[in-house]
């Protein structure tokens, strides 16, 4: 029975556990937090939306207790703002599964617990480099799943693979309780974004709190500099939330009734901060000269803005335990480590990166031609239009950005995808699309509010 050691006791790290102990390797799990400190004293490291293609790995390890209790979302709507106060197009888009979004926190108490309960072992510690060069001479592997923290500094910088050097947006969140789980004339429950790009963005996420149960999640990712960069004061949940609804009613009134009665859903659920998007080399080298490998976020730090945070950490958890189980008794070596992660970036890490990048960058043109073309979409259940396949097939991204990523940078691809989406001409779908678009630029340009595509008498009850 081989050794392993991880260090980190957040999503990736605690999945990859559960999976090698299922596998009959022997883990041990080193946590800077018991079950409770996680549960009553510390603060979201994430929102943690998950879309199918990640969740399947948390149902083959039973790790889904919530499954009956959260809020299950549907899909996106989304509102681009060319400018601000100019509402141009909305997206209306269906997932084929449905995402869930759960507090790290209660996940984090209940997969510890379930980790002991199953044979693994958890050891509570704050691990330090030191300490961490004692326990890779104790074990076959030592994985670090410390997410941004302090050993993530161990392993260098990719140049190759990492575009930026400085944070791309000023971060906040905040838990609440009381916005009603739905919006009216949208036909599902979605992650509701408003992309404002002199501003930044805007999430609204269903999300299951560990008190408070179904609510949400507010994320707010402001360009430095720009008029949402107002949170970095922000010392408490309530002052973010104050300032979020200040934001709101200055940026996005579309939503100020919805947001109005907004309350905090614990003091510790909020964070402000910022930091550069990251892809690290996948080993680092210890003073004793033995090697540890790095999961997550601590191999790879994505910007929020795609929500990829958490699906990178479950798939890139797959991907290792898979190559665990392959290599036998072979030694994890630094090659090891390296041939590992760079299977991981073939198959998933390159997309993913890829795409949430070009989520923080304005609309390449093969973007911008696909929102257009998809402009019509309501998101209805029967909605059968090349115009809601199109907008299905953007959000889907999410979930998988493999599938449109590789279009979304090359225009001739996007408009045969468009052609073969819509059965008819690139051209006509995006005169369509246009002429539609038009027509609610000028309505707003004469005063008026836009009247973009919405599903007319669905109310969601409060």
């Amino acid at each position: 029975m081989r050794n392993i050691a991880i260090i980190g006791s957040g999503q990736a790290g605690l999945l990859a556990a559960h999976a090698l102990v299922k596998a009959g390797y022997r883990v041990t799990l080193y946590s800077d937090r018991t079950p409770e400190q996680w549960l009553r004293e510390s603060r979201p490291t994430g929102t943690a939306t998950r879309f199918d293609l990640a969740l399947q790995f948390e149902y083959e390890l039973d790790l889904n207790s919530w499954v009956d209790d959260a809020p299950w979302g549907d899909g996106f709507h989304i509102t681009f703002c060319p400018m601000l106060g100019n509402r141009m197009l909305t997206v209306t888009g269906r997932l084929r599964r449905p995402f869930v979004a759960i507090d790290l926190r209660l996940q984090s108490h209940q997969w510890m617990k379930e980790l002991e309960a199953r044979g693994g072992q958890v050891r509570i510690e704050s691990v330090s480099p030191r300490r961490l060069d004692e326990i890779s001479a104790e074990h076959d592997l030592t994985i670090v799943a410390a997410g941004r923290a302090d050993l993530c500094n161990l392993f260098e910088r990719d140049a190759t693979r990492s575009v930026y050097h400085t944070a791309q947006r000023q971060l906040a969140m905040v838990c609440v309780k009381g916005p009603q789980m739905g919006f009216d004339g949208i036909p599902l429950l979605p992650v509701k974004l408003n992309l404002m790009a002199p501003a930044g963005e805007a999430f609204w996420v269903p999300y299951f709190h560990k008190d408070a149960g179904p609510s949400w999640n507010l994320l707010f990712e402001a360009r430095p500099g720009g008029p949402m960069d107002r949170f970095r004061e922000a010392k408490s949940a309530a002052q973010v939330l104050e300032v979020g609804k200040q934001v709101v009613r200055d940026l996005m009134p579309w939503d100020e009734a919805w947001m109005r009665g907004a309350q905090v859903s614990d003091p510790n659920g909020w964070l402000v901060g910022s930091f550069a998007p990251t892809v690290r080399k996948p080993v680092a080298r210890l003073p004793s000269g033995r090697y540890v490998m790095p999961l997550g976020d601590t191999a790879m730090s994505l910007d929020p803005i795609g929500g990829q945070g958490a699906n990178n950490g479950n798939k890139m958890a797959r991907n290792l335990v898979e190559c665990i189980l392959a290599h036998g008794d072979g030694a994890f070596d630094s090659q090891w480590m390296t041939d590992t992660f760079e299977r991981y970036w073939r198959e998933h890490g390159e997309a993913t990166s890829t795409f949430n990048n070009l989520l923080i960058e304005p609309m390449p043109t093969a973007g911008r031609d696909l929102l257009i073309a998809q402009y019509g979409s309501d998101g209805r259940f029967d909605n059968t239009s090349g115009e809601q396949r199109l907008a299905n097939a953007f959000v889907e991204n999410f979930n998988d950005p493999t599938r449109l990523t590789p279009l979304l940078q090359d225009p001739h691809r996007m408009r045969q995808f468009i052609s073969q989406e819509t059965g008819r001409s690139w051209m006509r779908a995006m005169a369509g699309g246009g002429l539609g678009i038009a027509r609610e630029e000028w309505r707003q340009l004469r005063g008026h509010e836009p009247r973009h595509p919405l599903v007319h008498g669905y109310k969601k009850a409060a």
